[in-house]
């Protein structure tokens, strides 16, 4: 029983830490972005295809995480997205030019994919709640950390050293996986995901399968549009500071390192709150709150507003995620949200890259300042979706 607490505990340690490496990419883009375009010479909405490549890698592995995981076990599965990760950042610290960046995003997608999908899937089935608080809760404080590494990356000369400390890092949980996966090995009778149950008491099991199809089409809906406008307001926030708030590339950085650490410390806040919020409740006020958020961005009467617009809109997104993913169980049962989530998590791989596409689209055929009502809109939908599918499927 005390070697199988250790194995618990350090299994959490390194979902942890995987979770922190898994954030900082996303927050370093869009910081390094205009560094980046500026090398190499390329257009501003080139950040949105790139975003686009990299998700064709992660919804094709998210598709089939629930059996990769069966067959491989968690930590055998992340050690390939660590490996890949590494492989995927080299070439963008040693990219000649935006063609690389471009063909090493699809190995980029695939890792994340892994690591996102994987992770979600076995922390929620396992019904621990507040870990799975404290997972997203690092991701935010590696978001909150990636944009700090390259405004100090840049301010020495050069964004290309950050994606190096990301090599380094990723290298490492790699091999932490890798003795993980050996030790598992040497202990008899472990494993890391319980196959489901053969029947499901859960009443969605006796849904039609027209039901069914509508419930998980709706929630990877939601997933898709939330995740887009999660994603695109992160990424697009220091070019719209540079170019419509006229800030500088220190003081764009601090306000990047706003919206993400506010997406952290709420996350981390409602892990650790002594009862816990219950999903639905997390689920409605958040997305509620974005709204008023976004349109304020949208508003901005002075560089200051608009500015903590970005931090309250990362605080209340922070929560719907995880809550979104802890209701899957509740709504489908165990059975079904065993394969259903990596869908969803796909599912927001592809809203991520796909609406931040979007929005650079229309920040190229517009101006920066599409930004604000971009971002409103999406809010919006999430709201209208979230009701859908509570309507097909109450959460109680």
């Amino acid at each position: 029983m005390g070697e199988q607490r250790r194995r618990v505990r350090r299994v959490d340690i390194l979902s942890l830490g995987s979770f922190v490496l898994l954030g900082m990419p996303d927050g370093m883009l869009g910081t390094a972005w205009p560094s980046m375009r500026a090398t190499f010479n390329a257009p501003v909405g080139a950040l949105g295809l790139i975003l686009l490549i990299a998700t064709a890698g992660s919804v094709l592995v998210t598709a089939f995480v629930g059996p990769l995981i069966r067959r491989l076990g968690v930590p055998a599965l992340l050690a390939v997205a660590g490996a890949l990760a590494a492989l995927g950042y080299t070439g963008y610290a040693v990219a000649p030019g935006l063609w690389l960046v471009l063909s090493v995003s699809v190995l980029l997608g695939a890792s994340a994919g892994m690591m996102d999908a994987g992770l979600n899937t076995a922390v929620a089935l396992t019904g621990r709640q507040r870990l799975l608080n404290l997972l997203h809760g690092a991701y935010g404080v590696g978001t909150a950390i990636g944009p700090l590494i390259v405004t100090v990356a840049i301010l020495t000369g050069s964004w290309r050293p950050a994606y190096l400390v990301q090599v380094s890092l990723d290298v490492v949980m790699a091999v932490f996986w890798l003795r993980q996966r050996r030790l598992d090995r040497a202990q008899a009778g472990t494993a890391e995901v319980a196959p489901a149950p053969a029947s499901d008491p859960h009443p969605a099991a006796r849904w039609s399968r027209r039901r069914y199809r509508a419930v998980v089409v709706a929630g990877m809906s939601v997933f898709f549009v939330y995740t887009g406008l999660e994603v695109g307001a992160g990424q697009w926030e220091a070019s719209f500071c540079r170019g419509v708030l006229h800030l500088s590339a220190g003081a764009t950085g601090l306000a990047a390192f706003g919206y993400w650490g506010a997406l952290t410390a709420v996350r981390i806040g409602l892990a650790l709150l002594p009862r816990p919020i219950p999903p639905q409740a997390v689920v409605r006020w958040g997305s509620g709150i974005a709204v008023l958020a976004a349109a304020t961005i949208w508003w901005r009467p002075d560089v200051a507003v608009a500015v903590i617009g970005f931090v309250v809109l990362g605080g209340s997104l922070a929560g719907v995620f995880p809550a979104l993913i802890a209701l899957t169980p509740v709504r489908l049962g165990e059975q079904r949200a065993h394969n259903v989530i990596s869908w969803q998590v796909g599912s927001a791989a592809a809203g991520g890259a796909g609406l931040t596409a979007v929005i650079g689209l229309l920040i190229g055929a517009t101006s920066l300042a599409a930004l604000g009502p971009a971002v409103t809109v999406l809010a919006l939908i999430v709201v209208a979706f979230e009701l859908a599918l509570n309507r097909l499927a109450p959460a109680t």
